[in-house]
């Protein structure tokens, strides 16, 4: 079985995320969107939030699995007995960020990283973009599922 991990904060999915879940799919047998708990990192949604705004967005789709989860993503990978990671690059920054990680996890296991790029019209996209036009009261309704629009 082709298993992926996607992890992130979530902290909202974004349409963007989604993309990159959606055409997953296509790839991995299952994918576990694994939302990473950081103690330090002080969030817009609570935990039980961000993941219910995930289960709903895809409760139709019994290859994802929604989890949680704390510490480093390869040892999260090995418990869930996933060869591979899955990122979404948005653009050139993204893709230096993300190589520095990969290498990393690379050199730590034996996890592989697959990298999709976001499509165009969703590139623009980010969770901290969101969080700033909820903040100010502005209509992220293009930039989110439905399944976060609940909560506002």
């Amino acid at each position: 079985m082709r298993r992926a991990v996607f992890p992130g904060s979530f902290d909202p999915i974004t349409l963007g995320h989604y993309d990159i879940i959606e055409r997953g799919l296509t790839l991995f047998d299952e994918i576990i969107l694994a939302i990473g708990v950081n103690a330090e990192k002080k969030y817009m949604f609570s935990l039980e939030d961000r993941t219910q705004f995930i289960k709903n967005a895809f409760v139709n789709e019994p290859k994802i699995k929604v989890m949680t989860y704390k510490g480093l993503t390869v040892d999260f990978c090995k418990q869930q007995n996933a060869h591979f990671i899955l990122r979404g690059l948005r653009n050139p920054a993204d893709f230096e960020f993300e190589k520095a990680i990969a290498h990393t996890n690379r050199k730590l296991s034996e996890i592989e990283t697959v990298f999709l790029l976001t499509s165009s019209g969703k590139s623009f996209i980010s969770s901290s973009i969101v969080r700033d036009v909820i903040r100010n009261k502005g209509d992220f309704s293009g930039l989110v599922p439905e399944t976060v629009m609940v909560k506002r």
